[in-house]
C-alpha cells in the first residue's frame, strides 16, 4: 500500500507546488480598501504549508473585511495521475471541491457544477505566477449551468517577507 501513495507522479506533483509555501497577502484590483485598513497590513492574507509529512498542502486565508469568509484549502496530488484536488471550507460553512492544475507557472482552479453546497454555478480561479515567484496575478470567474464564464472578481497573492 506505500507504494501505492507515495508515487512518483504525486511526488513530483507535490514538489511542485512547494513555490506556494509562506505568507502571502491577498489583493482585490477590482475592489477599493476598505476605509480603515492600513498601508502597512493587508486586509487579507493567505498562509501556506505542508502537513502530515508533506503529503498535503494546507492553505489558510483570512480577511479583515465585514462579510468576506476566511477559509482553510487542503490540496492532495493523485498517486497514479498526480492531479490535483482542492477541498475548500470556510468560515460560512460552505465546503466546495475544485479541480486544480500548477504546470509551475499557470495556476487553476474550476468547480463545474454544485458539489457540497446548493450553490447552482461554477466557478474558475486562473492565476500566473511571476518569473520571480513573488506575486501571482489571477482572477475568479463564475457560471450559470448553460452559460458562459464570466468575471466575477480579481485576486493576486503578494509573497511577504
Amino acid at each position: 500500500m506505500e507504494g501505492w501513495i507515495v508515487s512518483e507522479k504525486r511526488a513530483e506533483a507535490l514538489e511542485r507546488l512547494d513555490v506556494f509555501v509562506g505568507e502571502w497577502a491577498l489583493e482585490v484590483p477590482d475592489q477599493p480598501a476598505p476605509p480603515d485598513a492600513g498601508e502597512d497590513v493587508p486586509v487579507a492574507r493567505s498562509w501556506f504549508e505542508w502537513t502530515l509529512d508533506g503529503q498535503f498542502l494546507v492553505q489558510r486565508s483570512e480577511v479583515k473585511v465585514p462579510g468576506a469568509p476566511d477559509g482553510l484549502m487542503i490540496v492532495s496530488a493523485d498517486p497514479e495521475t498526480g492531479a490535483y484536488t482542492q477541498h475548500y471550507y470556510d468560515s460560512r460553512g460552505v465546503v466546495r471541491l475544485y479541480a486544480m492544475s500548477f504546470d509551475g507557472r499557470v495556476w487553476t482552479l474550476t468547480r463545474e457544477a454544485p458539489d457540497f453546497t446548493p450553490l447552482d454555478f461554477g466557478q474558475r480561479f486562473t492565476g500566473t505566477l511571476s518569473e520571480d515567484g513573488n506575486t501571482v496575478t489571477g482572477a475568479w470567474e463564475s457560471r450559470r449551468p448553460g452559460g458562459d464564464w464570466q468575471h466575477d472578481f480579481a485576486l493576486d497573492y503578494r509573497r511577504l517577507g
